[in-house]
């Protein structure tokens, strides 16, 4: 087992920043991620409020998984990666000589007519919508065209301080609009903390994570190579994130993604999925948790539209492990949000699908993982395979263009399953569409040395040397957004 011990201790803030954290991600458990399906007879899935975390009821996840694939006509799919048994046959490949089997990726320059994209406007007209509809209907599937109005709420407003900064931090509850199926009910939880003496608007970092609605996780994610703070994963020497971004005179703010869907295949009949389901299975091209997840930080940016406190045009994204997947992916569907940090996202998110290192599309195709993407997504690891994908993961990079993105991950010592070199690949290859929209790429396209920052573009990446964590990185991230992001002047 590998957790992300993600932190999500947020508050509402000037630069909202949405961190996707999963404390208890399953990212080197691969065993539990095998394909074989089952002949188990399950119940019903319990049409829960909320989400689980994880797992959650085993049975009815592997009944969903089974149905799946009937509904594909598959009868089995490849085994995943084994991420801790090192005898195993089916032990994860760190050796760089095989990792690339299928080099060569789709062009996202390149329209299917086979004519070449030289202009913006064909960009934005042409070949970007067909780039988005391969992920749509292959990889993450749709988001229905009418989804329901979210009225938020604040529950409670509480003068504090953080480190040495007062705040004003509002805890708020959406409620989804659950008329179309009553015994459906959604209520996003998501809690924002903006400086108490601004005068003015500010920027705010938006994060996924569970801070303020009873979790009780430390303060910060993942291991690192630093001392630990009690119930946190940043060093000694290092403020929390929440402190760093307060320090440029931003807000923060933190979205619960299980309270929009559940993080299992047996909630997938709940949550913001199982609503617009009205509590049956997903049709194959249905969106799955990480285009639900992204779905609520968007609700969440409505939101900070409507206060005067934050200043919307100004709101970034960051995400963790599972979590990074679903900022990469709320940062290229949704053009509002103006930066991202994608940490450790790994397979499904940064990493490119035809990679052979780590966590590879097997493991989330197996019933342990299926739930984040699009049922289409489980024919990849049988009868397709990587090579058939009709996109890979630097597009959806590049569905971000020209927006600043920074790529994060760690040392192959503590965060091998995520292929940070596979992420910077995918980095690399998006170059081309952002220098076509006047942004500039990385400057390279040779792996750099360890904790080396590339962050002159408006494609950022660095691999720090800690495990699974975001700590690290987040200085280098906010050096990166500071060229982006501008508080309010001070009178």
């Amino acid at each position: 087992m590998n957790p992300d011990f993600l932190k999500w201790d947020c508050k509402p803030g000037l630069l909202a920043v949405l961190i996707l954290a999963s404390p208890f991600a399953r990212a080197a458990d691969a065993n539990t991620n095998s394909p074989a399906a089952t002949n188990n007879t399950a119940p019903a899935p319990a049409r829960l409020v909320g989400g689980g975390f994880g797992g959650g009821n085993n049975a009815a996840t592997e009944a969903d998984h089974k149905k799946m694939m009937e509904l594909l006509h598959i009868d089995s799919i490849r085994r995943g990666r084994d991420g801790n048994n090192k005898q195993s046959p089916y032990y994860a490949n760190y050796d760089e000589a095989k990792a690339n089997p299928y080099p060569q990726l789709p062009d996202p320059l390149v329209l299917k007519d086979g004519r070449q994209v030289t202009t913006a406007a064909m960009w934005w007209d042409l070949r970007r919508p067909e780039i988005v509809e391969d992920f749509d209907r292959e990889i993450y599937g749709r988001v229905p065209k009418d989804t329901p109005k979210v009225s938020w709420e604040v529950t409670s407003t509480t003068a504090e301080t953080n480190g040495t900064v007062p705040v004003l931090t509002r805890k708020l509850v959406g409620h989804v609009d659950n008329s179309i199926d009553p015994a459906v009910t959604v209520n996003i939880q998501l809690t924002l903390s903006t400086p108490a003496n601004a005068s003015a608007p500010v920027p705010v970092m938006m994060q996924f994570g569970f801070g303020g609605f009873g979790r009780g996780f430390g303060g910060g994610f993942g291991r690192t190579n630093g001392p630990i703070r009690p119930g946190g994963g940043f060093p000694a020497n290092m403020n929390r994130w929440q402190q760093q971004v307060l320090a440029k005179g931003w807000g923060y703010a933190i979205l619960t993604p299980n309270s929009i869907q559940a993080d299992n295949g047996a909630g997938l009949t709940s949550g913001i999925i199982g609503l617009m389901n009205q509590g049956q299975p997903r049709k194959a091209d249905d969106w799955g948790a990480l285009r639900a997840w992204a779905w609520g930080a968007s609700r969440a940016l409505d939101y900070f539209e409507t206060d005067k406190a934050v200043d919307a045009r100004q709101v970034g994204l960051e995400g963790h492990s599972r979590y990074g997947k679903a900022a990469l992916v709320a940062m290229a569907y949704d053009p509002r949000f103006a930066i991202a940090y994608v940490s450790s996202s790994g397979e499904g998110g940064a990493k490119l699908h035809r990679r052979n290192w780590g966590e590879v599309v097997e493991n989330v195709a197996g019933s342990g993982e299926y739930h984040w993407m699009a049922g289409n997504f489980i024919k990849y690891a049988g009868p397709l395979h990587w090579n058939d994908l009709p996109v890979d993961s630097h597009e959806l990079i590049a569905l971000c263009a020209p927006r600043p993105v920074f790529i994060s991950g760690g040392s192959t010592n503590g965060d091998a399953w995520v292929d940070a070199r596979g992420m910077f690949m995918a980095a690399a290859a998006a170059g081309p569409v952002y220098t076509l929209l006047g942004g500039k790429d990385m400057g390279t396209t040779e792996f750099p040395p360890m904790e080396t920052p590339l962050i002159d573009g408006d494609i950022a990446f660095r691999q720090h040397s800690g495990g699974h964590t975001d700590a690290p990185n987040w200085p280098t991230f906010l050096k990166f957004a500071a060229r982006y992001i501008k508080p309010a002047a001070t009178p």
